[in-house]
Order: structure tokens, then sequence, then C-alpha cells
């Protein structure tokens, strides 16, 4: 999922370069949101280990 939030980031980068405004922002807010996803699953992934070691 991280891979794909990157490949939004550099589409983002690359169309705002080249002036298309509605494509930037759009993927910007793409990889944003599936960098969120990605964090909320580490988050928990961390937590159910440490849960799993502890019992």
């Amino acid at each position: 999922m991280l891979y794909w939030a990157l490949v939004f980031l550099v589409v983002a980068i690359i169309a705002g370069a080249l002036g298309f405004g509605g494509i930037a922002g759009t993927s910007a807010g793409i990889a944003q949101i599936l960098f969120f996803i990605f964090l909320a699953f580490l988050i928990i992934s961390l937590l159910a280990g440490l849960f799993k070691r502890a019992s």
C-alpha cells in the first residue's frame, strides 16, 4: 500500500510540474489517504504483535 501512495505522489508531482492542477490535486489527495491507511495498518500490526507476545 505504501508503494501505491508513492506512485500517486510521483504522479501528483509530475502533473503539478506540467500544469495539470486538477490531476495533481486528486493524485496528492489519493496519496495522502493511502499513506494514512498504511500508517493505521502499521499501528494495528504493531499492537497486535505486542499483544500476541504478552499472552
